[in-house]
C-alpha cells in the first residue's frame, strides 16, 4: 500500500505547485464518491450520499494541509530522519514556517471541516428519521447510471467549492510567511463565514424544532414562516452562499497578493491576479448557481408550490418574504 502511495505522488508530483495539490485533492474526490457510489446502486439507496460529501470534504482538506509533508517523508533517504508533521495548535498563531503552516491554511480547512462535518451530520440525521428516503431521488435511485452520475456530480461540487481552500494550501507555508499576520480580507472573510455557518445553522434549528413541535401536535402550520424564515423563504441557503463567500474572500486577497502569485506559480500580471481570483470566486459561484438553477431553490419551491400554490397565506407569505437576501 506504502508503494502505492508513493508511486501515486511521483505520478502527481507536478512542477506547478498548485497542480501537486490540486490533482490528488480532485483524484480523492472522484475515488470516494466512485467508492461510495458501487453499494449504494447495489442497494438502491441514497442513505449515504450527503455523509459520503461530508467525509469527501473533511479528507480532501486534510489531504491538502499535509500533501507537502508526505511527499518529504516519502522522499527521504532510508534511514534519514523523517520532517515532522507541523503542529495544528502552534499554526493557529504562526504565519508559517518548516514546521508550521500559516494561520489561514489551518483556518480555512477548519472552516470547510466544521461545516461539512454540522451539515453532514444534520442530513444524515434528516434521512435516517426519513426511512432513508430523499425526494430528490425519486425515480434516480433505481437508475444505475443516473445514481452513478449523482455521485459523479457531487465529486465535482466538492472539487469546484474546494479550490479556493485547495490553492491556499498549496503555497508553501514559508511562502506565505511573507504575507502581513492579518489584512482586511482575512477580517472581511472571517466574519463572513462566521455570520453565514450562524445563519444557516440557526435556519436549520429553527425548522428542526418546528418540524418537532408539528409531530407533537403543538402547531397546525403546513409551512414555516417564523423566525429567520419570515426574513427570507430560503435563509439556510442564503447562510450557506455567504460562508462560502467569507472562504473565498481570505483565499482571494491572499491569492492577489505578490506572494499569492509567487506561491501557486503566476506571473503577477493583471491576468494572472484575475485567473488567482477566479480560484476563489468558483466556490461561491457555483454554490450559489447550485442553490439558484438545480437542487436548492427550484426543488423546494416547486414542491410547495404544488401543495399550497392556491392558498391566499400561502401567496401572501411569498409576496412579503424574499427569496433569498433577508429583509430585516
Amino acid at each position: 500500500m506504502a508503494s502505492i502511495f508513493n508511486s501515486l505522488l511521483q505520478a502527481t508530483n507536478f512542477r506547478n505547485a498548485f497542480l501537486r495539490t490540486l490533482v490528488p485533492s480532485i483524484g480523492l474526490a472522484f475515488g470516494l464518491q466512485v467508492a461510495t457510489a458501487i453499494p449504494s446502486i447495489a442497494f438502491q439507496t441514497e442513505r449515504f450520499f450527503d455523509i459520503s460529501g461530508s467525509v469527501t470534504y473533511i479528507s480532501c482538506a486534510a489531504l491538502s494541509l499535509y500533501l507537502p509533508t508526505l511527499r518529504a517523508r516519502f522522499a527521504a533517504a532510508p534511514g534519514a530522519p523523517l520532517p515532522p508533521f507541523p503542529s495544528l495548535l502552534q499554526s493557529l498563531t504562526s504565519k508559517g514556517g518548516l514546521n508550521a503552516w500559516n494561520w489561514r491554511q489551518v483556518l480555512l480547512s477548519a472552516a470547510v471541516t466544521f461545516w461539512a462535518a454540522r451539515l453532514g451530520s444534520f442530513l444524515f440525521k434528516r434521512i435516517t428519521a426519513d426511512d432513508g428516503k430523499d425526494s430528490r431521488f425519486d425515480g434516480i435511485r433505481e437508475s444505475p447510471p443516473s445514481l452513478l452520475g449523482a455521485f459523479a456530480a457531487q465529486a465535482v461540487w466538492v472539487s469546484l467549492c474546494m479550490f479556493p481552500v485547495l490553492a491556499i494550501n498549496s503555497i508553501p507555508a514559508t511562502t506565505l510567511a511573507a504575507l502581513p499576520a492579518m489584512t482586511i480580507t482575512d477580517v472581511l472573510g472571517v466574519l463572513l463565514y462566521v455570520g453565514g455557518i450562524g445563519f444557516e445553522m440557526t435556519a436549520d434549528a429553527q425548522k428542526t424544532q418546528w418540524l418537532k413541535e408539528k409531530k407533537e401536535k403543538k402547531h397546525s402550520e403546513d409551512f414555516l414562516t417564523r423566525g429567520l424564515w419570515s426574513k427570507s423563504r430560503h435563509p439556510n441557503y442564503f447562510g450557506e452562499s455567504t460562508l462560502w463567500t467569507g472562504i473565498a474572500t481570505v483565499a482571494a486577497g491572499v491569492l492577489a497578493s505578490n506572494v499569492g502569485q509567487a506561491g501557486v506559480g503566476l506571473s503577477g500580471s493583471a491576468i494572472a491576479r484575475l485567473g488567482a481570483l477566479s480560484m476563489a470566486v468558483v466556490s461561491p459561484a457555483f454554490v450559489t448557481f447550485l442553490l439558484f438553477k438545480v437542487s436548492g431553490i427550484p426543488l423546494s419551491e416547486k414542491k410547495y408550490d404544488k401543495r399550497y400554490g392556491d392558498r391566499k397565506d400561502y401567496q401572501q407569505w411569498k409576496k412579503n418574504t424574499p427569496v433569498f437576501i433577508p429583509k430585516f
